[in-house]
């Protein structure tokens, strides 16, 4: 059984408060079965950004596997809007969750799927 968005990003933002890190929800989506969107803000004009891991994919070892985008760089701030802008145009239930961290961390490290080679 999948994780629910609503209940995932709950926990991660607490995760995330437990290690000083401020997170809030950009935009709520569907609480049951939403794509959830992590941008983490380095507060330098770039942000990293990560999403749900392509259907198919399913070497993870957790229940909603997500992949770095842009090649897990940072990325223009306004390059990561546009994005997400697109992906808001594409699906209305999705999830955005905003991570303040000038060093990048974002604690998705179980969650992140490895780039296949």
């Amino acid at each position: 059984m999948r994780l629910k968005a609503g209940l995932w990003i709950k926990a991660y933002i607490r995760r995330l408060a437990g290690e000083g890190i401020m997170a809030v929800v950009v935009r709520h989506g569907d609480d049951d079965a939403g794509a959830i969107f992590v941008r983490v803000n380095r507060l330098d004009g770039t942000s990293l950004l990560f999403g749900p891991a392509p259907a198919g994919l399913d070497e993870s070892q957790t229940d909603r596997p997500m992949m770095a985008l842009f090649d897990g760089k940072p990325a223009a701030d306004d390059t990561i809007d546009a994005y997400l802008a697109r992906q808001r145009d594409f699906d209305a239930d999705l999830w955005i969750v905003d991570v303040e961290a000038r060093d990048g961390r974002h604690f998705l490290d179980d969650w992140v799927m490895q780039p296949l080679r």
